[in-house]
């Protein structure tokens, strides 16, 4: 299973203006969390992910990424 970080030192509040990965348009208050994946593992990563299926990519893939935001948002909410 490939690795995924989090840049902590940039975990923030932020309002923003921007664009999600659809095109839309995001204008809110946010926490602000940056998810480091390797350079050597995002072909990996793109590898266990089929954007056609509704069931990928697999529970436990997302639970590598999910645990890392999560534990970020638990750090900077003082959890």
């Amino acid at each position: 299973m490939p690795a995924v970080h989090i840049d902590y030192s940039t975990v923030s509040d932020v309002g923003l203006s921007t664009e999600d990965t659809d095109g839309t348009r995001i204008d809110l208050d946010a926490v602000q969390v940056s998810v480091l994946i390797p350079r050597a593992e995002v072909q990996d990563w793109l590898d266990l992910y089929d954007p056609s299926s509704g069931s990928s990519p697999l529970a436990a893939d997302s639970r590598v990424i999910a645990r890392a935001v999560l534990d970020a948002l638990r750090k900077h909410e003082g959890l």
